[in-house]
């Protein structure tokens, strides 16, 4: 990569922090292509339309960061349920019976949520944008909630997802362990309780990290944003756009945003229905 570096020019110029979110590293790492198509190219590749699953968990964050905005005795099931209602879209399912079953699964999670969760607390963030340089990127992004507790940050991120997540997903999610240094930075308290929160059933998967841990996710983090940026000069010294950001093709591309504008991911796998991905 250095080598590289020399060859465009690079080498003589001073280190700049890179901006990274966890949404653009994992897009890179899924598929470079993707990711030149999303952030790059201009005007944006035509897409497909709406995905139910994507429009289930946006209602579903959006009706409990509603909630949570409400003063503490107004947050009761019924009102979380109601909140979903008023968040609905049927966007990319099927059919209006089909839009009408999600809308009545996820008024029963939100209650159930709030049933056997306490809501009682006032979060530090909801939606709360957090930044943070570190090592050689600035690792930024929007927490779903940030709680407070013993004097210590908690990140939550909800899911909704058709698998509830387990220890091993907390630990090993690069987007908890850079929120978590992100948080510390921007509210200047402790920050190493990462929680995923899977609405659905209500289960909870946590893990508590330490400095070494979170040294070796940045560490993650740093190389993939090193790669990114390499790709991003290399194409904007002349590289070939489809050389330098190639397509990871396999049976994803089915169901990848900008599957009508990459033939290599029409090609690799069948389109799949918007609703194909939702819980059972």
């Amino acid at each position: 990569m250095d080598d590289v570096h020399a060859q465009l020019g690079f080498d003589s110029m001073p280190q700049r922090l890179i901006k990274v979110s966890p949404a653009r590293l994992s897009t890179f790492a899924d598929c470079p292509r993707r990711y030149r198509m999303a952030y790059l190219d201009r005007p944006t590749p035509r897409r497909t339309g709406g995905w139910a699953h994507s429009t289930l968990g946006a209602v579903v964050h959006n009706a409990l960061r509603a909630l949570f905005e409400l003063p503490a005795r107004r947050r009761t099931a019924a009102r979380a349920a109601e909140l979903v209602t008023e968040n609905w879209s049927d966007e990319g399912f099927a059919d209006t019976e089909q839009a009408g079953e999600y809308r009545r699964r996820a008024r029963n999670w939100v209650a159930d949520y709030v049933d056997e969760h306490d809501t009682g607390f006032e979060p530090v963030g909801l939606e709360r944008w957090v930044s943070a340089p570190t090592g050689t990127i600035v690792a930024e992004g929007r927490v779903d909630r940030i709680d407070e507790r013993s004097g210590e940050l908690v990140i939550v991120d909800y899911k909704t997802g058709r698998r509830a997540p387990n220890e091993d997903d907390a630990r090993g999610s690069q987007a908890l362990a850079l929120y978590a240094i992100a948080a510390r930075r921007t509210l200047r308290k402790p920050a190493n309780r990462v929680e995923l929160h899977h609405v659905p059933t209500g289960e909870i998967a946590s893990w508590e990290h330490t400095d070494e841990s979170l040294r070796r996710q940045r560490g993650r983090a740093e190389e993939t944003a090193a790669d990114v940026q390499l790709a991003v000069d290399t194409l904007a010294a002349g590289g070939d756009p489809d050389e330098v950001f190639p397509a990871t093709a396999g049976r994803h591309c089915g169901w990848c945003d900008f599957r009508p504008s990459c033939p290599v991911g029409q090609d690799a796998a069948p389109a799949a229905k918007p609703w194909e991905l939702l819980a059972e």
